[in-house]
């Protein structure tokens, strides 16, 4: 009973990483979309949006299973539970960046101002933590969530950063608004996606020590 419990606890593991892949992949190839103007790769963005709904509603149901049929406790529930937390936040990012994906088709035939202002430098700060969140959860290394918070203040400064940018640029000239609008709109779903990524480092620190933490 013990042995099937834990084979079936590694494989939800294993699905929750695969949903986290497919998240990460949805943001990554959104904003690449945008920066190369790639109304392909877009759409394969958003061809992703049911299959990440599904993934979150399958795991749900079995982290529920799991705790039915075998009543886990410490650490072992925790897992569990951080899963179901997680999972939330992962179908968000992918949500995010089927959102971005979007504007990288409206914007696709545009050029762009400034090489996108500090969007590309956003993104790599905010994937590098949702892999890094990733791989806390499944090495149980809680030593990658160390710089969260700092890295995620340099993400909110970056959207201040571009906003302020992108303003500066539409009092330039009123035909930057539509352009520089959509840049402020991906700049703050980036810095959505960074917070989703420390509400996971903080799930992920409670399942390993069992001690709450908060990222700010």
């Amino acid at each position: 009973m013990v042995k099937k419990f834990h084979a079936q606890l590694k494989a939800l593991k294993e699905d929750v990483l695969e949903m986290g892949c497919l998240a990460d992949e949805m943001l990554r190839n959104s904003v690449e979309a945008l920066k190369n103007q790639d109304p392909k790769l877009a759409k394969w963005v958003i061809s992703k949006k049911n299959k990440i709904s599904n993934m979150d509603v399958k795991i749900e149901e079995k982290s529920l299973r799991l705790i039915a049929l075998y009543q886990p406790v410490a650490r072992d529930l925790r897992t569990i539970a951080c899963s179901l937390k997680i999972i939330t936040d992962l179908a968000r990012i992918g949500r995010y960046g089927k959102d971005i994906a979007n504007i990288a088709i409206e914007l696709s035939k545009k050029p762009h101002l400034a090489k996108l202002v500090s969007i590309p430098y956003m993104s790599e700060i905010t994937c590098g933590m949702i892999r890094d969140a990733l791989k806390a959860f499944e090495k149980g290394d809680i030593s990658l969530l160390k710089d969260f918070s700092q890295r995620d203040d340099s993400v909110d400064a970056l959207r201040y950063s571009i906003l302020r940018e992108c303003v500066s640029y539409m009092m330039e000239d009123p035909k930057n608004i539509t352009r520089c609008l959509n840049y402020a709109m991906v700049a703050r779903y980036l810095e959505r996606c960074a917070d989703h990524a420390c509400k996971m480092g903080e799930k992920i620190h409670y399942m390993v020590t069992g001690k709450y933490i908060e990222i700010k």
